[in-house]
């Protein structure tokens, strides 16, 4: 074949296997319009794009967000993919279109798994696999238990992120291939960039583990440095193009409540050796620690690989082990490392080792596309089983012994049938098309349409989204009403996700409390947000849970003592509360505020007066306790999302003035006065605040360029500029 034909071969593939991923999906949405819908998709995800969406209609980087402080910062969450062209492109195209939310979230989940398919289906046939069997590497990459129930359901971060795992793995094995031109190492850089901006740390830690492991197999097998050269300036460059995002969530969380969590989370969602049988059938139901730390009994959903690859691997050993093993050793070293760190402990920042459990999917299936290439390879293990179905009946034995075993150890739970007589039938159709259609075309896409039809039996028949909460969020939160956006809230709420769920409320909730970051929706300024991270200041001093909830206590004690005139609150410009229906309590004063909408999700108090103005001259603040400031007037402010100006004009004398920004405080904001510098500190890391010298006036302006933002930026420029040198040299070159 021609390397013209190959190439469209390739292409047609690809696009074959994006668009049954697309199908997957659409058929799962006829069965549960709302099966992307689910808990972070509600509280963070959805609502914190359609800022972004709203910041680029603006003219903005969606650096920080004027609608929560917990979640200010959006690009040092990192989840968000702020720094990642296509997410922000991804956003920006859905967005124009009038989808209800449900329908927005399925279509950028929906998006992101048809790119992983093509990946996926491109670096298996990079290694020289057949189009069938490379459409059967896409599926399990982009359809396995854990992408479906927690990536493309729920934590949009790891999926945004791990779409690019296959494109990098593509392109590193680009870079390594010597008989490529010297501007090889172009090749993985941008699939790096792509992954490290599309917001999951546990996904930068899968891509160095690859990095590493290529290195030392290159090494084994060249006995050259110089041969893993190009691909790490690759990696390198990917790196620096994604600079700003990483330097920019090592720079929030320091200090955050991140760094603080409890012992017990590394113990959380491991992988149990006992669930290891959740491959063959997920039905397959053990203990799993929970995020409560509490052992519950959990089906293998996560495991779901749709039947073919581990049995096929299975039966590689069983009938030509030594010669297979000589085949894919270094495959099968990275199979068991990555499946052993996700049955171990986390440690640091990190948490949840289950969720290894994509590269765990995606090395397992091409080790189990190896084992069954039987008719394409020369090898000795190909023609030894190139006439016997050992695959499929192997298949068949493994869901009977599984099955027995289930009834005998009492594992199958809820959902064992009908599943594993769907199973046993997709089984016995394989070893029917093994023994009776060897040389037909369906013979060889058995692998590929039993893996489909097993995926898709696995979550028709186990709800996908892993237990976590859904909600009734209804599209009226798109409307401010009855909030005022010219306030700056405090909502006290209880746990959202025992509370909110729609198990206890099957109605709509939110309209009042506005949980997690559901307030940027309708562009209304909260204390509150969701924020795994969590970075220092007011979550720090509000003592914030994950979920945007204020800890009771902290919540009794801000209603009833620093609410008042000059009390805390106050201070930090809030001039709105919202109490949920379960609190009885309200902000004390009652000369201070008024009830203006009470329902039977909760009560909105106003403080009396107008709102506050977002810059505030104070004449003194509990931080300094010893010192006195004059009033300075301040007219024409513009406040945006990454910088705020103010005309300003202090009275002559001996005596400053000190200006406080109702904005949440981060590292990195800088201030001028015309062309003079001021220096910017913070109310106890809540508020940035500002002193202006004696008899100043003039435009003052505050921005947010934090050291991470610049260097990131710098670093960022210079390699797109040897990006753009090298693709054209390469270019010229092949000309």
């Amino acid at each position: 074949m021609s390397e013209t034909r190959a190439t469209r071969f390739t292409i047609a593939g690809a696009i074959t296997a994006g668009l049954a991923v697309v199908a997957f999906c659409l058929i799962l949405l006829w069965h549960d319009p709302l099966l992307f819908w689910n808990d972070d998709y509600e509280l963070s995800v959805l609502p914190v794009f359609a800022d972004v969406v709203r910041s680029w209609s603006e003219g903005h980087w969606p650096l920080l967000s004027p609608y929560s402080w917990v979640c200010g910062n959006l690009a040092g969450e990192f989840q968000y993919g702020t720094f990642s062209l296509f997410v922000n492109a991804a956003v920006i195209f859905i967005w124009k279109f009038p989808l209800t939310f449900p329908q927005q979230a399925a279509a950028l989940s929906i998006i992101h798994l048809f790119v992983l398919a093509i990946g996926a289906f491109l670096l298996a046939r990079d290694r020289r696999f057949s189009i069938p069997l490379s459409v059967f590497v896409a599926l399990v990459a982009s359809l396995n238990g854990w992408i479906i129930c927690w990536g493309a359901t729920d934590w949009f971060g790891a999926l945004g992120a791990f779409t690019w795992l296959p494109w990098a793995w593509w392109g590193a094995e680009r870079a390594l291939e010597g008989q490529r031109t010297k501007w090889r190492f172009l090749w993985p850089a941008p699939f790096v960039y792509l992954l490290v901006t599309g917001g999951f740390p546990y996904t930068v830690l899968m891509l160095l583990l690859l990095i590493a492991w290529l290195s030392v197999k290159s090494l084994g097998q060249t006995r050259g440095i110089r041969s893993i050269l190009p691909m790490l300036v690759g990696v390198a460059l990917g790196f620096g193009l994604s600079a700003p995002a990483w330097l920019a969530i090592l720079d929030l969380v320091q200090g955050s409540a991140r760094e603080l969590q409890p012992a017990s989370v590394h113990w959380q969602w491991l992988v149990p050796p006992a669930a290891l049988s959740g491959f063959i059938l997920p039905c397959w139901t053990v203990n799993w620690t929970d995020f409560s730390s509490r052992l519950v009994l959990h089906p293998g959903t996560e495991l779901a690989c749709g039947l073919v690859a581990p049995v096929a691997l299975i039966a590689g050993f069983v009938w030509r082990g030594r010669t297979l093993v000589r085949q894919i050793k270094w495959e099968l070293i990275l199979l068991v490392l990555v499946l052993v760190l996700a049955m171990l402990p986390t440690a640091g920042l990190f948490r949840w080792s289950f969720r290894w459990l994509p590269f765990v999917h995606l090395v397992l299936v091409i080790c189990a596309a190896e084992a069954l290439r039987v008719r394409l390879g020369s090898s000795a293990f190909a023609k030894a089983t190139a006439d016997r179905p050992i695959p499929a009946v192997a298949a068949l034995a493994l869901v009977v012994l599984t099955g027995i075993a289930m009834s005998i150890f009492r594992t199958g739970g809820p959902y064992a049938f009908p599943l594993i007589w769907i199973f046993l039938g997709l089984a016995a159709v394989w070893s029917f098309s093994e023994l009776f259609l060897r040389d037909s075309e369906f013979q060889k896409w058995a692998p590929a349409a039993i893996t489909f039809l097993a995926l898709l039996a696995t979550y028709l028949y186990i709800p996908p989204n892993g237990g976590v909460p859904k909600y009734n969020l209804s599209q009226e939160l798109l409307e401010p009403s009855p909030l005022d956006p010219r306030r700056l809230y405090l909502s006290i709420y209880p746990w959202a996700e025992l509370t909110y769920r729609v198990e206890n409320k099957s109605q709509p909730v939110g309209q009042i409390v506005r949980p997690g970051s559901t307030s940027m929706w309708a562009g209304l300024p909260f204390i509150n947000g969701y924020s795994p991270i969590r970075p220092a200041g007011v979550a720090r001093e509000f003592a914030t849970t994950i979920h945007g909830e204020i800890n009771p206590a902290m919540g009794d004690y801000l209603l009833n003592y620093q609410a008042g005139e000059v009390g805390e609150l106050a201070r930090l410009g809030v001039d709105g509360i919202v109490v949920a229906r379960e609190i009885d309590t309200a902000p004390r004063p009652a000369s201070e505020w008024q009830l203006v909408v009470s329902t039977d999700e909760g009560r909105v108090f106003h403080r009396r007066g107008a709102p506050f103005a977002r810059v505030r001259s104070v004449t003194s603040i509990d931080s300094r306790p010893n010192e006195q400031f004059v009033s300075a007037t301040i007219s024409r402010i513009n406040d945006s999302r990454n910088r705020v100006e103010l005309d300003v004009d202090v009275p002559r004398g001996d005596q400053p003035a000190l200006l406080a920004f109702s904005r949440p405080y981060f590292r990195g904001y800088e201030a001028r006065l015309e062309n003079q510098r001021l220096v910017v500190t913070s109310y106890r890391g809540l508020l940035p605040i500002v002193e202006v010298p004696a008899g100043s006036h003039g435009r003052l302006t505050l921005t947010y360029r934090p050291y991470w933002l610049k260097w990131g930026s710098a670093a960022a420029v210079a390699c797109v500029l040897a990006l753009i040198f090298g693709f054209f040299a390469a270019t010229s070159q092949r000309r």
